[in-house]
């Protein structure tokens, strides 16, 4: 079992109400800088609400974002990416019409210095810019093997390519903390177990921090250091896999007694 010492972001106290709905109620947990945190739970448990939270979507009501020794209160989702915190969605969210190079091309947007007069022209700063955006992004094709796809518009490939591109976007970002949002929804085995790998090995050769929600038990149990369970909007258990496989309470709320 691997060991994680230094924490990348805290969660602390963390609430969060839509009018009499209560999405998140005082929600502590932490991310240790290079772990696999998967956060599970039922249906409408607040994964993906908490997911906002953390990358400024939504400002909870009460309780304190700490990402990189940084305390924050309430943050947009670009200075959240800016700080490097990038994220992947549940539905795929792509430029359709816009070939696989493009979209990736579009999470280096942050990195680009050049300025609107330059990059309008494609004067020689723009252009020396872009040679050296698109190398990274030809990399990271060549990484997530999608090289017969480069030039193919998003709209006409499969879904378990199109969440392949949605990853190379956010990494294109290089980001330090890497939130996916059920990155294997709608997929069939084989497509599961690539986007398991993928994600293995952004962890391992990249070093990138990485919280992901997760319904496939399996896949959680397989690549995971630790889980967070949440149950209507609580924290219901925190431990490594194999204790929250074995804790009672998760048992009967989330995998169903006898399981």
């Amino acid at each position: 079992m691997r060991e994680f010492n230094e924490t990348l972001l805290s969660v602390e106290n963390i609430s969060l109400s839509f009018g009499a709905v209560k999405a998140l109620t005082n929600i502590s947990f932490e991310i240790k800088k290079g772990e696999v945190l998967a956060i599970i739970g039922p249906n409408g448990a607040g994964k993906t609400s908490m997911l906002n939270v953390i990358n400024g979507f939504y400002h909870p009501q009460e309780g304190v974002i700490t990402f990189r020794g940084e305390k924050r209160r309430q943050m947009k989702p670009y200075d959240a990416a800016r700080q490097g915190i990038a994220r992947t969605f549940q539905n795929v969210a792509l430029f359709k019409g816009m070939s696989t190079l493009d979209n990736i091309m579009t999470g280096r947007n942050l990195k680009m210095k050049s300025n609107i007069l330059s990059a309008a022209f494609y004067l020689g700063p723009a252009k020396r810019e872009e040679i050296e955006h698109r190398a990274v992004v030809e990399e990271i094709i060549d990484f997530l093997e999608i090289q017969a796809i480069r030039k193919t518009p998003v709209g006409r490939l499969p879904y378990g390519l199109q969440k392949r591109v949605e990853l190379g976007r956010a990494l294109a970002a290089e980001p330090d903390l890497l939130l996916l949002d059920e990155p294997m929804a709608g997929m069939n085995l084989e497509e599961k177990q690539d986007m398991s790998r993928f994600i293995l090995d952004v962890n391992d050769q990249f070093g990138t921090t990485i919280a992901l929600i997760e319904h496939d038990m399996g896949v959680v149990m397989d690549i995971s250091d630790r889980v967070v369970v949440l149950d209507y909007g609580r924290k219901l258990a925190d431990g490594t896999p194999d204790e929250v496989k074995n804790n009672q309470e998760v048992i009967e709320a989330y995998l169903g007694v006898g399981h």
